[in-house]
């Protein structure tokens, strides 16, 4: 059936999304992405046999697609069956505190802003402590162990299809700082970057074993399938990453063994997505609670979203959200397609 039959077969309603990507078709030949549409969420399993049938691209039974709340009339997103995401909305956050970022209502913008996935560091919380009510995201958690300090949270509309925790490596995983969620077309890692801590205690350890076994575990990822990082990497890489470069190159953050380490993630390709986009100053992640920082906007950029190479002809946005409150750190966002 080509293209235009399966069009007036389905109606105008709903959408079926083939991936650019996707299967090739009976004669041979890479179909490019296509969009069909239901009158019903039956018609669109009929349109989907149908499809799959002819080897257009990607069908699947009970897929149900449904326009998306919050976005201009006609505008739809969602995934197959076999779980490819036509359109992501990935946002990160490091909460300082997710019982303390609840009581200040950083749900009502979570909701508002309906990520399709939402990475949590510094939730330093176990889930028997916080009653999490965000209907529709499936949650994966990796408290440290230690209680009241780091870990991570990853919230997902689509149930990847695995979730590991950690690098694998006990030296490193006792803190919650990793959390990986595969997808069939990408791997998502939600990163707390341990922090050099004052008086740099802890600065060989980060430069010299955490940041080389991060790096070495995403490369080894993306030996299968395209990787996302995201999260709190506590690095500003340029000093046009932070309000006053001169006077922190001795302090946690801005040491150039950190920003070498950085610059070792560029090297091995991937790709600071913010920079992509936006090259002047001024935007910064995190600022201190002292001397009203937040106010004159005397802040750091030390939150990313970094992505395989081959993922970049999806990136359509990468941004800041400085404005919305509830930590000392602003979420950042990305947009895939």
């Amino acid at each position: 059936m080509p293209p235009a039959a399966a069009r007036r077969h389905c109606g105008p309603d709903w959408v079926y999304w083939v991936p650019p990507r996707g299967p090739l078709s009976r004669a041979g030949r890479t179909l490019p992405q296509l969009f069909f549409t239901a009158t019903t969420q039956t018609n669109l399993l009929i349109c989907a046999e149908l499809i799959r049938e002819q080897g257009l691209g990607y069908a699947g039974r009970g897929v149900g697609w449904k326009r998306s709340t919050g976005r201009a009339k006609g505008e739809l997103r969602g995934r197959t069956a076999e779980g490819s995401i036509a359109r992501m909305i990935l946002m990160s956050w490091n909460v300082n505190g997710l019982r303390a970022a609840l009581n200040k209502g950083i749900l009502a913008f979570v909701r508002k802003a309906a990520p399709d996935v939402l990475c949590l560091q510094e939730i330093r919380a176990r889930p028997e402590q916080v009653q999490l009510e965000l209907e529709g995201y499936h949650q994966y958690w990796n408290p440290a162990e230690k209680r009241g300090y780091a870990g991570t949270l990853t919230l997902s509309r689509s149930e990847p299809l695995a979730v590991t925790y950690g690098l694998g490596i006990t030296l490193h995983d006792a803190e919650g700082r990793v959390i990986t969620a595969e997808f069939p077309d990408c791997y998502l890692v939600n990163v707390y970057t341990p922090n050099a801590q004052r008086g740099l205690g802890r600065l060989a350890y980060r430069t010299g074993q955490w940041d080389v076994d991060f790096l070495a575990y995403v490369k080894e990822l993306e030996r299968t399938k395209p990787v996302i990082f995201c999260g709190d990497l506590n690095v500003a890489h340029k000093e046009i990453d932070l309000a006053n470069p001169k006077g922190n190159v001795k302090n946690p953050g801005f040491t150039p063994e950190e920003r070498e380490r950085f610059d070792d993630i560029v090297a091995a390709g991937f790709i600071d997505t913010f920079r992509e986009f936006t090259q002047d100053g001024g935007h910064y992640t995190w600022w201190s609670q002292m001397g009203r920082a937040r106010e004159k906007n005397i802040g750091w950029r030390i939150d990313y979203f970094c992505i395989s190479p081959a993922l970049r002809p999806r990136l359509k946005e990468s941004y800041i959200r400085p404005e919305v409150m509830g930590s000392d750190h602003c979420p950042i966002a990305m947009r895939l397609e």
